[in-house]
């Protein structure tokens, strides 16, 4: 071989071991494709699914306002979202607020990921995150239904938003005081159900009851709108609670079965105490049932086996039936669609369960290393815990929510006038009906 191409050859060796190494991409194939999934059915269960959840439960003169309500919060958080939602809720490592690194998501790169999501694109941990947010103030919207004027609660909606759910996902989701703490919330129970339940208790404190409430017929125009809705967000929470292991993993699939087994047994123990409290089984209370088991297993989903569901939908049916029938009618309060008594006590009861069902072959594992025992296993530490995030968020959300309200009066007027709210919503606010 002559001087030239031994050069050459040596040249080339050293060229090869000179490359820099750059760092594997994190983003996983699969776990992305089932984030995308999720992420388009949980956005479901705001539109159409509560959309119509809600519309079959009020009265056929307010079924286009209250749509009209799921639609606008829908819009409104997401471009609110975008723009500095998502990076206040999970940027930075501050006790109580993220930063401003993602504002309108600059310095978000084409495949970067955020740490606490590290093997899909930031762009969709993102969105996924922001479906959260809309459900979560769509939910409230609930508990004042027939009653409350569009234009104050597109004011509400961005208030709230901002001042009591982005702080809430923050100190639980995005690195806050209470994730150091180590409380156990995989998919809401903090940041969606006690959240949207005590933000709706307070505001049908501050509204006051509807005309009627109490002597009049406000009985559900349609439930088999509110069937449909049922039957939506049930498959959607399969995205809510098994999209929470952000991956395609053993997680996800304890998870979403979790999910449905204590819906399953939500149902049949609130049709159950009705049939022997009031003779008969009713479509309403079914479907009240299933909801309540949902959303009380939504933040143990991720850290318990698939028979702690049952037992958790089992206890949801029976509480939350409770709250929303004796519980209510001697407080007197008029929340119009139950979301304190479903979700705000499904919420706390599912808080708290979690800090006794929680299993370490489930919650400590390769996919969560940071995840606790319970109760059951030794670790009552846990409970105590759990307790304490109830509690946190119980008094921000109660506290800045009325704030938020009167706020909101200032600026727009909470109620409407008695003669708008006899002839209905979809009429005087909307200019449209559906007689």
């Amino acid at each position: 071989m002559s001087a030239s191409l031994r050069l050459l050859a040596v040249t080339c060796v050293l060229s090869v071991l000179a490359t820099p190494a750059f760092a594997a991409n994190t983003i996983n194939a699969a776990d992305t494709g089932w984030m995308i999934v999720a992420t388009g059915i949980v956005l479901m269960m705001t539109i159409p699914g509560l959309a119509l959840f809600y519309a079959g439960m009020v009265r056929k003169k307010n079924i286009l306002g209250t749509m009209a309500q799921a639609m606008a919060a829908t819009a409104l958080v997401s471009v609110l979202w975008i723009v500095a939602g998502y990076s206040l809720a999970f940027t930075g490592d501050h006790a109580l607020i993220g930063t401003f690194d993602r504002f309108f998501l600059r310095g978000m790169e084409f495949e970067g990921v955020n740490p606490l999501a590290k093997n899909i694109p930031e762009a969709l941990f993102a969105i996924y995150q922001m479906t959260f947010a809309v459900i979560t103030v769509a939910l409230v919207a609930g508990s004042v239904a027939d009653r409350m004027r569009f234009s104050a609660f597109l004011v509400f909606a961005a208030l709230w938003l901002f001042v009591v759910y982005i702080p809430i996902a923050h100190w639980v989701w995005g690195g806050g005081f209470l994730m150091s703490m180590g409380l156990l919330d995989f998919a809401g129970g903090t940041v969606v159900h006690i959240n949207a339940g005590i933000a709706g208790l307070v505001a049908a404190l501050v509204l006051r009851a509807r005309h009627g409430y109490g002597h009049d017929n406000l009985a559900p125009h349609d439930l088999s709108l509110a069937v449909i809705g049922t039957g939506l967000l049930w498959v959607g929470w399969f995205g809510f609670n098994g999209g929470s292991a952000l991956g395609a993993n053993s997680r996800a699939v304890y998870a979403i079965t979790a999910t449905h087994l204590a819906a399953c047994m939500g149902a049949l123990t609130w049709m159950t105490c009705e049939w022997y409290t009031r003779g008969k089984p009713s479509v309403l209370g079914i479907i009240s049932g299933a909801v309540a088991g949902l959303g009380t297993i939504t933040p143990a989903s991720g850290f318990v086996l698939p028979w702690h569901g049952m037992v958790i939908g089992l206890i949801a049916g029976a509480v939350c039936f409770y709250a929303c029938t004796s519980f209510k009618m001697r407080c007197g309060y008029d929340d119009s669609l139950d979301v304190f008594g479903v979700h705000g006590v499904g919420g706390i009861l599912g808080t708290f369960l979690c800090g006794v069902f929680a299993t370490a072959a489930v919650s400590i594992g390769p996919d969560s290393p940071n995840g606790l025992p319970g109760l059951l296993e030794g670790n009552p530490q846990q409970l105590l815990i759990q307790v304490y995030g109830i509690i946190a968020t119980i008094v921000w959300c109660g506290g800045a929510t009325w704030v938020v309200l009167k706020v909101v009066d200032v600026i727009a007027p909470l109620r409407v006038p008695k003669e708008h709210e006899i002839a209905g919503l979809d009429i005087s606010l909307h200019g449209e009906s559906l007689q």
